[in-house]
């Protein structure tokens, strides 16, 4: 049975996460989309691990309006979190994580190893393995409103609509005919609407990101991707790759944006054999 730990950090940041095991912590980050249920398929086959499950702040909390959250903020509060948490397995002796994102929290997990890596504390992570980072491309970025037109729906009274919008554009990369067939069979669905906010809030905050040309983060990074995700992600985890000083990149033939939850056994095959390598 998983164990649920609290504590709150120096600056204030109340952290709060399962533990799953005692062996090496690996921080399981769940994207924009998902709640940290989106990791029951995985957890089992980290067994020989010790699984993290963080309740990022805003998850299931919503925090301030989506339009008056500056997009930086979004994100340098998501590594705070993260880094909170780390330290808080640091004070309890484990030794260094692995943080292991999907989607925006793949993108949360770069983020705190190039702030880890200023800060000279390069060495409390063992590495970043980044399943499609919630990237755009820059030609792709200078046209993205997914963020105004989710906030259109939510303002209209929509919630649902506006988290419909999401799935359709960015989970399913608009291939699914029958979207509303699509989501009864997708048990973290109902959930999902719950948490509109702040994934308007993260949409916002990805449209303004850019991707340096050069991510200076000195933890070893492995690289995910499927081919059946949008292109435009697919693209970014390659582009991902190449900014990293020390990074492998593995794509996975016939998987979706969904990776990890869709093909959790070979999501923990390359995470093993990338940890083993070491």
């Amino acid at each position: 049975m998983p164990t649920t730990r609290a504590t709150t950090a120096a600056d204030g940041i109340e952290v709060e996460y399962e533990r799953h095991g005692d062996g090496r912590p690996v921080v399981l980050l769940h994207g924009g989309m998902a709640p940290r249920e989106y990791w029951q398929p995985v957890i089992p086959h980290f067994d020989e691990y010790g699984a993290v499950v963080p309740q990022r702040q805003g998850f299931g909390t919503c925090l301030d309006d989506p339009q008056e959250t500056g997009p930086d903020e979004v994100l340098e509060r998501e590594v705070a979190y993260v880094r909170a948490l780390v330290d808080d397995l640091d004070v309890r002796n484990d030794e260094p994580p692995v943080l292991l994102g999907h989607s925006f929290g793949a993108l949360t997990a770069i983020e705190t190893a190039r702030a880890l890596t200023a800060d000279g504390e390069s060495d409390a992570i063992e590495a970043v393995v980044a399943y499609e980072p919630a990237i755009l491309p820059e030609a792709f970025a200078e046209h993205a409103d997914l963020a105004d037109r989710m906030a259109a729906r939510l303002d209209g009274g929509d919630r649902e609509g506006a988290m419909k919008l999401y799935v359709e554009q960015v989970v399913l990369a608009g291939e699914v005919e029958d979207l509303d067939a699509w989501l009864a069979g997708w048990p973290v669905w109902p959930d999902c609407v719950d948490l509109v906010e702040e994934v308007i809030r993260m949409n916002y905050a990805v449209e303004h990101y850019e991707l340096p040309e050069r991510l200076d983060a000195d933890a070893p990074a492995l690289v995910l991707a499927g081919t059946e995700g949008p292109d435009f992600l697919r693209e970014s985890a390659r582009a991902v790759h190449d900014a990293l000083p020390s990074s492998r990149f593995v794509e996975f033939d016939g998987v979706s944006h969904s990776g990890p939850s869709e093909a959790p056994e070979r999501t923990a095959a390359e995470v093993r054999a990338f940890l083993d390598a070491r």
